[in-house]
This record gives structure tokens, sequence and C-alpha cells, in this order.
């Protein structure tokens, strides 16, 4: 019996008309597509979730270019390999696109290795990552690379590739598809078409039939998944489950739940950078003023981690998931910066009250900017009352401090400061 390629391998786009989504990139008079259309291709960075199409995107851009197209794993290529393809391209004097999947997981020594050959183009390089290239890839290589960020699917995207998957699917294992619901399909996909992809394939493939035909609905589509989740996740959609978990369960407070996933990612391989990173953004998202020292242990942490690495490193990692995970939680840091950018764009950029403007001039003294400011430490208790907020949004409260003993602090300190000025 012939083996038939995975559904997602079989549904990957041959053209640009046929992929589904980042119409930001590559719809009508999108930049990258307007680059591709050009000719002038620069190297860049795909940053996105996974399942989005990054992979896919490169290999179009080579087809449309009509360049050589290789690809690289960071998971299992090194420095050899990288010189080889570099080596290959200087002798095809060709202009060669050379995609690496998981940039993030290459060292320093090998994202050095790519600089030369990038610098003099000898190739093109499409690096594709899911976490943030600021911190995962060297400031001189990304200093030459364009960094383009690809968005999840959207629902109606999904139910397009639905659409397509269950012809080709009824195509390829002469069955008929009925989808009747497709709620479950949307949450277990996540805006991953890959994993959308799988989904279907297991469904269409173990699924009992009737009359030939399969039926899917919320129910069925649950229950076949559960039942082979190890099918399901060969791809190692599972990576990003696990890591969710864990960050769930130090929100939650739950120590042993948060080192058992630990385990789980430690035994699986996972980079330790990736996971003392991600606990590090907990610290002040999900803990913040409620326990300041939180964000000094993951820091340290993170620097250890970078120091040591596996295997000693599993100690460390476990010693600041159980402090985070014992440590009161307050996002109101988090909470508090994100309503207040939400209040800037929707209010703009307001003039900033005179008292406190900049005077380093006497044209700006003589009309007022730094008048009637008063020096915070001049008064008793190091405290003034003035209007620091623009005149529009004056007493307006955006920090609200959390529900925990130290910002309870926080709390009664303002209320004593502002009396009801911010409603503290």
């Amino acid at each position: 019996m012939v083996s038939l390629p995975p559904l997602a391998e079989l549904m990957r786009p041959e053209n640009f008309e046929d992929y589904v989504g980042q119409s930001h990139l590559i719809g009508h008079d999108a930049v990258l597509l307007r680059s591709v259309e050009s000719g002038n291709l620069p190297s860049m960075i795909f940053w996105g979730p996974p399942g989005v199409g990054k992979t896919t995107l490169a290999f179009l851009i080579a087809k449309k270019l009509d360049r050589p197209f290789y690809t690289l794993s960071a998971i299992n290529s090194g420095v050899k390999d990288i010189r080889e393809v570099i080596e290959t391209a200087r002798a095809d004097g060709s202009a060669a696109i050379l995609f690496i999947d998981e940039i993030h997981r290459f060292s320093k020594s090998q994202q050095d290795s790519l600089l030369g050959a990038v610098e003099k183009g000898i190739i093109t390089l499409i690096g594709a990552t899911t976490e943030n290239p600021s911190f995962e890839v060297i400031s001189p290589l990304l200093s030459r690379c364009q960094v383009y960020i690809l968005k999840s699917l959207e629902e109606e995207e999904l139910n397009i590739i639905i659409k397509s998957a269950v012809q080709k699917i009824e195509e390829t294992y002469n069955i008929k598809l009925d989808i009747q619901e497709t709620e479950s399909l949307m949450r277990i996909s996540g805006g991953d078409a890959r994993k959308l992809l799988n989904a279907l394939e297991i469904i269409a493939t173990t699924s009992k039939k009737k009359d030939n035909v399969v039926v899917v609905n919320n129910k069925s589509t649950l229950s076949i998944i559960q039942q082979n989740l190890s099918m399901y996740d060969k791809k190692g959609e599972m990576h990003y489950d696990i890591i969710s978990a864990f960050i769930k369960s130090l929100r939650g407070s739950d120590p042993n739940a948060a080192v058992y996933y630990l385990a789980r990612m430690i035994e699986a391989g996972e980079d330790p950078v990736f996971i003392a990173r991600r606990m590090l953004i907990l610290a002040s998202e999900d803990i913040g003023n409620a326990n300041p020292n939180a964000l000094l242990l993951a820091n340290a942490c993170f620097d250890t981690v970078h120091k040591t690495g596996y295997p000693e490193c599993r100690i460390t990692l476990s010693q600041c998931a159980v402090y985070l995970a014992c440590s009161p939680k307050s996002n109101a840091s988090y909470m508090a910066i994100e309503d207040a950018l939400s209040l800037v764009r929707k209010t703009g950029d307001l003039p900033v009250p005179l008292s406190i403007r900049n005077a380093p001039t006497n044209l700006m003294k003589n009309i007022g900017y730094g008048a009637d400011y008063k020096y915070a430490h001049s008064f008793a208790g190091n405290f003034v009352e003035m209007e620091f907020l623009p005149d529009k949004i004056r007493g307006t409260k955006i920090y609200n401090p959390g529900n925990n003993a130290r910002e309870e602090e926080f709390r009664q300190r303002l209320r004593n400061l502002w009396h009801s000025k911010y409603q503290y």
C-alpha cells in the first residue's frame, strides 16, 4: 500500500492566489507582495505562531522569483550545513534563497556563520520563528533583515481551508465528509492551519463510516481527537499546549502542576532559555508588584540558565517555577499599561501641562514652560498635589492596585496622597 503524504502537505498551495491568510503582507498592493514583484527581495524574518504559513510563504516567494530554494531546520542543522548551502549558492551565482525554520534555535555561532553570505548577497535569508526575533536573533543579523509579523488565521480563513480540505480528503480517500459543526475544529486549531488539517485527516481516516459518509460535528471531533492525541501531535504541536499549561499553572498558583509541565518540557528537550524567558514575562504580567522579588528571581533564573544550560539549570528552573507559583498574583501593572495605550490611541497626542514641560531655553521659560512646577522633595512627605495629566483626561485612574497585601498598601498611600481625585 502506498503511503500518502500528510494532508497538510497535500494542501500546500502552489501559488499566492491559493494562499490563505496574511493579507496584510501579500494581499493587493501589500508590502511583501510589492517587494516580491519588484524582484528586490531583502533577507527577512517571518515571526508568527505555528501553522500560519511561514514555510509555505517562503516556498512561494522562491517559486515566484524562480530562484534556487534551500531549506534547513535549526533543530537538526549546524554550521557545516549552512556553509555547504552557502558554497553551493556561491558556485551557482544564482541569488539563492535559504529558508531556516525555527531560526531562534540556532546558537550565536550558527547565526554568525550566515552574516557574510547575507551581507554580500550570496544568499537571501528567510528565517522563520515563533519567538520574538529581538531576543532570539543576534543584532548584526537582525539588522540585515526585514521582520514581517504573521498572524493567526481568522475563522473566515479557517473555513476556507476546511472547504478545500474536504474536497481534497474526498478525492484522496474516496469518502464523503458531512461537516455539520465546526466550533470544535476551530477551538482545536487555535488559528493554526496545520492543526486544523491534522484534525480533519484523523477524523476522516479513523471515524466510523455509514454508507461511506463521515459525519463531523462538535462531539465526534472532540472524541476522536482525544482518542488519537499522539497522532494529532505527531508534528510537535503539543509543545505549545505544554508551555500554555505551564504558564496557566503558574498563574493559577499550582506549583505541583507547574513542576509537572516543566518536567514534561525538560524531558522533551525544550530550550531552557525559552522556558526561563516565559517565566520572566509572567513575573511582571501576572505577579507584578504583589511580589516584586518575583521579577528579580526570574531574571536571575534567566541569567543562570544562559550560564549553565542542561542538566544543571533544571534545578534553577524548578526553583523559579515553584516561587512564581507560590507568589501572590496581580496583573495590575499589565492592565495599567494596556489601558494607558488604549487611552493614548483614543485621545491622541494631548498637550503636556505647561508646568511640567522641559524648559531648556529662555524662550520656553518666557512662554510658561516649567512655570508653577513644584519640586516634590521641597515639601513635607516629599509630595505636593499637582496636575500631571493633560487637561482633557485629568483625574483619569489608569492604575488600579491589585487585591493583595503589598498593593493594598499602595492603594492606601495613593488614597492618602490624592484623597478623592483618583477614587482610590
